[in-house]
């Protein structure tokens, strides 16, 4: 959540630097969303979004039939699993938190690791992950060849005899666009907009904090809330890693398929995040900042869901962090009132209700005789 900017300074000499005009410059402020950016090579259309609303549903985009993006990303639950950890693919355990796709519209790096930088390249990833969905490609597409509205859809759509699935993830991802924050119901954004009743007074002082004392700001920063960079701040590792082997399986054979060195391998007892992209040493442990948007319905928190409530986030980065961080953190300082106050802000940052969606109703696979009339 929070991160000083050097790790030798004090919480009044932070506050001070930040209200030096060349550091407040580089910081972005706290500011509200604009609608989401789009890609040139994949435009917006309201048949392109209802399309990718039902590929987003429809377990036909996995391996075994019935592990569709939604089973992973539920509405009622953050649009996450509201566990601590995702769970895999039919005999598989996964090993991460599975995280909101809310506002995933605005980051230029997906995964907890930053390996996917556009939604459109995101989704194959999922689908086809051998402990997400599982899905081989030839596979998935030949399904919706066989779904007679599928054929008609994606040839509205996207000009094509068949369904294509390059063009499944295209529109999925069009639709995910479509899951963002409305700004007319966050009264952070109200706030920003004018409405100086819109928060609370605890939150109101938390924003001071959070933007103070706490440096927060330093790295939650901008519309989003993420500089979208790269922290360990010593998170413990998953407790499951040790109760259950199958955790640990996974685990193993993770670090294995990304190619780390054997020594690494055969010590490795935790996630190795932004390590598995660049294999530098100085990146174990860092994963990419998350946006503190809509955290009041996203719970738990961080990359392996080890903090269960925001109370126990600020009590974490209040202690300065967990063992073996190199971000930097030090202790806050901060009394209770302090961090009910910054509690209070970061749920100001929430819609007043969670976005919800009802699934959508799936067209059916025709029969071979069917499909050949």
């Amino acid at each position: 959540m929070t991160r000083h900017i050097t790790p030798i300074l004090s919480s009044a000499a932070l506050t001070a630097l930040l209200s030096l005009p060349a550091l407040a410059e580089s910081i972005p402020p706290l500011a509200s969303l604009s609608p989401p950016p789009i890609p040139d090579d994949n435009p917006m259309t309201p048949e392109k979004v209802a399309l990718g609303e039902k590929l987003f549903w429809d377990g036909r985009l996995s391996g075994n039939g019935a592990m569709p993006c939604s089973a992973c990303h539920l509405p009622d639950l953050g649009w996450g699993t509201g566990g601590a950890i995702s769970f895999g693919y039919p005999g598989t355990q996964h090993w991460r938190n599975s995280q909101t796709i809310l506002n995933a519209a605005y980051y230029n790096k997906l995964f907890w690791e930053g390996n996917s930088t556009s939604l459109e390249a995101q989704a194959p990833a999922a689908a086809g992950g051998a402990v997400a969905g599982n899905g081989d490609g030839s596979m998935m597409e030949m399904r919706l060849r066989f779904v007679p509205d599928y054929v008609r859809e994606f040839k509205a759509v996207f000009g094509t005899d068949w369904p294509n699935l390059a063009h499944a993830w295209d529109a999925i991802a069009a639709y995910q666009r479509t899951i963002v924050t409305d700004a007319t119901k966050v009264p952070f954004d109200r706030y920003l907009a004018g409405d100086t009743d819109a928060m609370s007074d605890a939150a109101k002082r938390g924003m001071d904090i959070y933007n103070g004392k706490a440096g927060c700001i330093s790295c939650h920063n901008g519309a989003l809330a993420s500089d979208q960079k790269f922290y360990n701040i010593g998170v413990p590792a998953a407790a499951e890693f040790e109760q259950e082997p199958l955790y640990q399986i996974t685990l193993r054979w993770e670090l294995y398929q990304k190619g780390v060195p054997e020594d690494v391998y055969r010590a490795g007892a935790d996630d190795l995040g932004l390590y598995h992209v660049t294999k530098r040493p100085e990146d174990k442990g860092k994963f990419r900042t998350p946006s503190l948007r809509e955290l009041r319905w996203t719970e738990p928190y961080m990359h392996n869901g080890a903090l269960w409530s925001l109370a126990d986030v600020v009590d974490f980065y209040d202690a300065g962090g967990g063992e073996g961080q190199t971000a930097g953190l030090q202790p806050l300082g901060l009394n209770d009132g302090e961090k009910a106050d910054l509690v209070a802000f970061l749920e100001a940052m929430s819609m007043d209700e969670p976005l919800l969606a009802e699934a959508p109703e799936l067209p059916e696979t025709a029969t071979w005789s069917e499909f050949l009339k």
